[in-house]
């Protein structure tokens, strides 16, 4: 396995002499995709030059963990983001039995397709791990490499909290879910995205002297937005999948980032995809949890920055390939919370513990 020196990369900062089209490109656009199916796909692209990187959340989420990431990454390449079938400002199946990791790894060829990208670096979250780590299996010539963030490569109920339970209790929900699924809904949409489950998420899931209650709130409020109906469906159709057969067929560098007390991806499976992926290498967020690119957004940043400066090397688009770069519109704002609730954001003072490399 490889070992990762304990020298960080510094983040460039953003370009002051770029010409009109090049800062036009770095604006967030947005755009359209359709899958197999004919779902309708919602995905943005910020930055130029590749390879690209294809952000991919886990399940219920639509982007919010890439705050800090996203932005960085965009300083050196193109970066683009999809929302999932059902997620975010994606569209719902006509078919509501196309919730699957398999119709997950097909959008995202279809996203690839739609931004012209033959091969691009994939970068997943949470269930994104499945995402990318499949598509990796069926379509290795199309990935330059792997970051994989706060995940597992499947089995997703078998370990959540370190504990079977849920496994066993999920079959009863999503019978219920799907036998009531307007109760499930009105259900759902009532308590999710609450004060109440916010301060317990604060309090129990995360770090909450690292984590901005406004990322939370953003959290809850897209997983409230996704029909339940349709998320148990994926949930089972994740919880059934499992690429951890590949892994040690996985060609691809990769990266692997693991926060040290997450509990919902115990940090011991980041360490079973290190072991299994050949050459793979491993950084520890220090009492990071399943939000880790939150909780320390500069190491998080700054790690994949310098393991794609070795693996993936960015090159620039040019200024000829950005002035014909065909505009597109900017994504609409998501209305913010009122004041009142919104604490003023704390600042992250240095901390003498130091991240654990491998």
């Amino acid at each position: 396995m490889e070992q990762r020196s304990g020298t960080r990369a510094r983040i460039a900062p953003a370009r002051s002499d770029a010409p009109p089209g090049w800062r036009r490109v770095m604006e967030k656009t947005e755009h359209r995709a359709t899958g197999q199916d004919g779902t309708r796909l919602h995905w943005t692209s910020t930055g130029a030059g590749g390879p690209s990187v294809v952000l991919t959340d886990g399940i219920g989420c639509a982007g919010y963990v890439w705050r800090a990431l996203e932005p960085a990454l965009a300083r050196e390449r193109r970066v683009l983001h999809w929302n999932y079938r059902a997620h975010g400002r994606s569209a719902a199946p006509d078919d509501p039995e196309r919730m699957t990791m398999d119709d997950c790894v097909s959008d995202l060829v279809a996203v690839l397709d739609a931004a012209g990208e033959e091969r691009a670096v994939l970068a997943g979250h949470s269930m994104g791990v499945q995402v990318a780590l499949e598509l990796q299996r069926r379509h290795p010539e199309r990935v330059a490499a792997l970051v994989l963030l706060c995940g597992a490569p499947g089995n997703l109920l078998d370990t959540f909290h370190d504990s079977a339970v849920l496994r066993y209790a999920f079959p009863f929900a999503k019978q219920l879910v799907l036998r009531y699924p307007e109760v499930a809904r009105i259900a759902f949409r009532t308590i999710v995205p609450t004060d109440l489950a916010l301060a317990y998420a604060m309090t129990f899931e995360v770090d909450g002297a690292r984590v901005r209650r406004a990322d939370l709130a953003r959290y809850l409020d897209d997983l409230a937005a996704v029909d339940p109906a349709l998320f148990v469906r994926l949930l089972s159709s994740a919880a059934a999948h499992d690429a951890s057969p590949h892994l040690p067929q996985v060609a691809a560098p990769t990266l692997v980032v693991a926060g040290e007390h997450d509990s919902f991806t115990p940090m011991r499976l980041s360490e079973a995809i290190h072991r299994a992926v050949p050459g793979s290498e491993l950084v520890v967020v220090p009492g990071g949890t399943h939000v880790a690119p939150l909780e320390d957004p500069e190491l998080v940043a700054e790690s994949t920055l310098a393991f794609l400066a070795s693996h993936a090397k960015p090159h620039r688009a040019t200024h000829r390939d950005v002035a014909t770069t065909s505009p597109a519109k900017k994504p609409r704002r998501r209305a913010a919370r009122p004041a009142a609730t919104e604490p003023s954001p704390r600042r992250r003072t240095p901390r003498a513990q130091k991240p654990r490399v491998r």
